[in-house]
């Protein structure tokens, strides 16, 4: 195994709430991000997947300094990226790109796609002259599949396909090793999704770029990731390459979102086992004690699930899993049982949560 590009030690990303009319005051944290341990090999794709809020953007860009890490270190081929200042961070970020969310968003309409991907060249001492820019200017689209003359138009001119490759060119423009994509694909129709997916695999193969891929979408995450980690509340539940994780997962989180994929199948659909999972996902600042899943579980054990965090540790080769009972879940020992829905209340002051445990159908009486 060679060294990994980027090792990711116990980052941590807490936003403060404040609250005061004339002086502001630190009331409470929201845990976005709590602890969370990986590693990405070079020339790999890792895919981060979880549901709305778990924390996996904010992972994305704490990576990158976009935001602040509270506690944890980053490390980029051996040196510490959390530690970096100045020029020193500045010089790094040309080897960490990100492709955003929103294509559109990202584009600054004021400028055309010339002046867009020649700005991040020039910040970094690549604009080498007119000749030699125009020469790369023109390799940077014909690898993202778009004409010379889409140069001189600006972001409102293009589709939401487009967009994303002129997204993914401006990072490319910099030479980067590593890309941040996060949800690539999530605002696009389903043709223009493969289009871009099977563009950043060939860009991956002719230019040798390692990728962190964000997204929700199971499906897309198989089709494009070496190895995938998923996350619940701000930490890593579970991690393993990708085909170990669609055909044997451990955590009873991931084998929730995995039943919920839909099989194109009705006689296949009806028969399979699905996992719907009682209440919403409990609010960051406000975490459950122990293990962060316990309350929506269908494995909930009485001893250690409410009180102990379990880690996340090794069960089989590159297989990774924070569940006290993964074992005894994988051999059928521990049965699944009807989950009874906890109401979290928030204190408004900033104190501690208030739980009460609720039925579904106390829930929904009007």
């Amino acid at each position: 195994m060679t060294e990994p590009l980027v090792t990711v030690e116990g980052i941590q990303v807490h936003f403060p709430i404040k609250r005061g009319l004339v002086f502001d005051r630190t009331v409470g944290y929201v845990y976005a991000v709590d602890g969370v341990d990986l590693t990405i090999q070079r020339g790999e794709t890792y895919g981060l997947v979880g549901e709305s809020g778990c924390g996996k953007t904010t992972l994305g860009r704490g990576i990158l300094r976009l935001v602040e890490p509270t506690g944890g270190r980053v490390v980029f081929e051996g040196t510490d990226v959390s530690t970096l200042k100045g020029e020193a961070l500045r010089k790094m970020r040309r080897r960490m790109q990100m492709v955003f969310q929103d294509p559109l968003s990202s584009l600054d309409p004021r400028q055309s796609v010339e002046s867009i991907l020649v700005e991040g060249m020039r910040a970094h001492g690549l604009d080498k002259g007119k000749e030699a820019t125009g020469n790369r200017l023109r390799e940077l689209l014909s690898a993202v599949g778009l004409p010379v003359t889409s140069l001189r138009k600006y972001p409102h001119e293009f589709s939401g396909g487009q967009r994303q490759r002129i997204g993914i060119a401006r990072a490319l423009a910099v030479e980067p090793d590593l890309i941040v994509a996060d949800e690539p694909v999530s605002a696009l129709d389903v043709s223009v999704q493969a289009q871009v997916l099977n563009l950043l695999e060939e860009l991956q193969d002719t230019l040798g770029l390692t990728y962190l891929v964000i997204a929700h979408d199971l499906a897309v995450v198989r089709h494009i990731s070496d190895r995938i980690g998923v996350m619940y509340l701000g930490s890593l539940v579970e991690e393993t390459d990708s085909e170990t994780l669609y055909s044997d997962p451990l955590h009873p989180y991931t084998r929730a979102l995995l039943s919920a994929i839909p099989v194109p199948d009705p006689v296949v659909e009806d028969r399979r086992e699905q996992i719907l999972l009682a209440g919403d996902l409990p609010s960051p600042a406000a975490p459950p004690t122990g293990c962060r899943f316990h309350t929506r579980c269908p494995w909930r054990q009485e001893t250690r699930c409410d009180t102990e965090r379990p880690e996340l540790r090794q069960i089989g080769a590159g297989h990774r899993v924070a569940c006290h009972y993964a074992e005894d879940i994988r051999s059928g020992a521990i049965t699944p049982h009807e989950v009874t829905a906890e109401l979290v209340e928030v204190d408004s002051g900033g104190g501690p949560a208030v739980t009460h445990a609720a039925s579904v159908a106390e829930m929904l009486e009007p």
